[in-house]
């Protein structure tokens, strides 16, 4: 067993102020021939906000207004252990809509799982090779009371308290919940909050982290490849909780 204490030391050396990030830039384009055929055309981008333009203060009004615009609820997270199939929640828009925006941008597929806690969370969405440019911007909590950290949530870092009273998530650090299985009473005692019965039925069949409800939003669950999650909490990681061997990550949206 483990007591709350414990759990949270453990989830604010995963996230504590790691969320702020330094972004890499593109490099130079390459020299254009003088005397060439018509090149072929570059592919279409990805249409949405441009993420060099995001802020803490617009990001918000553009993302429900991209989601209205180009709505989707499902995506494919596809890793080298296996692929994760996972369901955004339709009353956490502005989460859902900034993950759609991200996937779609080809900011996650440049970024890895780079910290790995076992019986705590796998977490992604950083990365040492970014060239997709993107600003620093932060997300409003959208925690719900249905929405839990049961074994297989995907919710979103934030900041420290201290820092971060109005608790803004992270744009681009995801989590998803690897936890442990646990009696009731005691996933009551680590919960913030009062849980349903089904909750607490959620914790002791598939187990998770409750010590997280209401604290950190959960926007979306994993409904396909569970058993990945434990594949990738179980890699070997260095002193830092690194996996030794990167778990690449590439999201699809599908529906």
């Amino acid at each position: 067993m483990f007591s709350l204490r414990s759990v949270l030391v453990g989830w604010s050396k995963v996230v504590g102020l790691g969320v702020a990030l330094l972004f890499a830039t593109a490099c130079g384009q390459a020299d254009q021939p003088t005397e060439a055929p018509a090149a072929k055309p570059a592919p279409p981008s990805a249409p949405g906000p441009d993420l060099t333009t995001l802020t803490d203060s617009n990001a918000a009004p553009l993302l429900l207004a991209y989601l209205k615009q180009y709505p989707a609820s499902e995506v494919i997270l596809h890793t080298r252990l296996g692929n994760m199939r996972i369901k955004l929640y339709d009353d956490t828009p502005i989460h859902k809509a900034n993950f759609l925006l991200l996937s779609r941008k080809g900011v996650f597929d440049e970024t890895v799982f780079n910290r790995v806690v076992k019986d705590l969370v796998i977490q992604g969405g950083r990365s040492d090779h970014r060239t997709i440019r993107i600003t620093k911007y932060h997300l409003p909590p959208e925690v719900r009371p249905a929405h839990f950290h049961k074994h297989g949530a995907l919710g979103m870092a934030r900041y420290d308290d201290e820092q971060n009273p109005g608790r803004l998530s992270s744009n681009n650090d995801f989590y998803i919940v690897h936890g442990k299985k646990m009696a009731p009473a005691m996933a009551q005692a680590m919960s913030g909050r009062k849980l349903t019965p089904a909750q607490l039925k959620a914790y002791q069949t598939d187990g998770g982290v409750p010590a997280l409800d209401g604290k950190y939003t959960v926007f979306g669950e994993v409904v396909e490849g569970l058993e990945v999650i434990d594949k990738i909490a179980n890699e070997p990681v260095d002193a830092y909780s690194w996996p030794k061997k990167d778990v690449d990550i590439k999201v699809e949206v599908v529906k």
